[in-house]
């Protein structure tokens, strides 16, 4: 939490400070990914009149996402900017006079979310029959039976590899 009360009671007043974050995870309906690093966060908040506030400052996070073949956890690195205004009667991030600096970081983290996260470029995924993950080993299963209508189109493949 930040304490606002100095800038909220002056208008065109300007406050720096530093924050230091409490998250430990982040939660949304597609996961919950654990936060495995942190920075304090250098925040600047002016009172720019009309009961809105400007906020500046950049959040730095180390968060544990699996990986998309593997599912092996993968530490990546989000760096969240918080360039924004806000209502000082914004009661999501707004409470009294202190701001909720870790349910901004939180909400602000989405935007910056990775489409697609890969533990290393070749990585081979895990085995389609039985999950073996196929970066520690084969599994020695046999490879699921294809759609007889892609028989084609393996044909071709198949040609390639011999020339």
């Amino acid at each position: 939490m930040l304490d606002l009360t100095e800038v909220l009671t002056d208008e065109g007043k300007e406050v720096q400070r530093t924050v230091d974050l409490q998250l430990d995870t982040l939660s949304y309906r597609f996961g919950e990914f654990q936060v495995a690093g942190k920075m304090p966060i250098e925040i600047t908040v002016q009172n720019t009149g009309d009961r809105k506030l400007l906020l500046k400052g950049t959040a730095q996070l180390e968060v544990m996402i699996p990986c998309a073949r593997c599912l092996e956890p993968v530490a990546v690195r989000l760096e969240i900017p918080l360039d924004m205004e806000l209502g000082s009667d914004n009661r999501d991030y707004i409470d009294g006079y202190d701001l909720n600096v870790d349910q901004l970081v939180h909400d602000e983290a989405l935007l910056v979310w990775p489409e697609r996260v890969l533990c290393r470029e070749d990585c081979r995924g895990l085995c389609g029959v039985c999950g073996q993950n196929l970066n520690e080993g084969s599994c020695g299963c046999e490879p699921a039976d294809l759609d007889p209508r892609m028989a084609k189109v393996l044909d071709i493949f198949s040609k390639f590899k011999e020339v």
